[in-house]
């Protein structure tokens, strides 16, 4: 898949900049797949039985499960051009996730800084997850790495060399 025009440059963005995804209900086929590619089937995911015994009265979502949620929905919260995922500088998990919960991501630009030349640049941005009652369920910092316009100037550049005959 290529980036569209859709898609935004470094440069396109400012910081202080904020998006607020659509939602994404949470199902308990989510929780029971995530279980079995993670491999943690811990009971407080997947026994309801046993979860009626905890604090929570019914299982909850798993803190990485929302973690990948959230990042699925930050692809397009806004569209960018990004080369790379670099680090979660913090992540907190703020309060449980519940079956039928339906997510949103509230994203913002916390800091940019330009790299390569002026071909890509380091974007650290605000997430936080939010559940259906606008509660703050999951929240943190991530750091990408983004394509800048010079990138594709170098690109449009390089496709018009002839190459050297050999």
């Amino acid at each position: 898949m290529s980036f569209s025009s859709q898609h935004l440059f470094f440069e396109d963005i400012e910081v202080g900049q904020e998006w607020l995804s659509s939602g994404r209900t949470l199902t308990e086929t989510d929780i029971v797949n995530f279980a079995g590619l993670s491999g943690d089937f811990n009971p407080m995911h997947l026994d309801h039985e046993y979860a009626k015994s905890t604090p929570f009265r019914r299982p909850i979502a798993h803190g990485l499960l929302i973690v990948a949620i959230g990042s699925g929905l930050g692809v397009n919260c806004p569209p960018m051009r990004t080369v790379a995922f670099l680090q979660i500088r913090e992540w907190n998990f703020r309060e449980p996730v519940f079956i039928g919960d339906t997510l949103r991501m509230r994203t913002k630009v916390l800091e940019k800084t330009l790299r390569g030349r002026g071909r890509r640049g380091e974007v650290i941005w605000s997430r936080i997850v939010l559940n259906q009652n606008d509660k703050v369920v999951h929240e943190g910092s991530i750091v990408t790495l983004v394509e800048g316009k010079l990138s594709q100037r170098s690109a449009t550049r390089n496709e018009t060399v002839p190459e050297a005959a050999g």
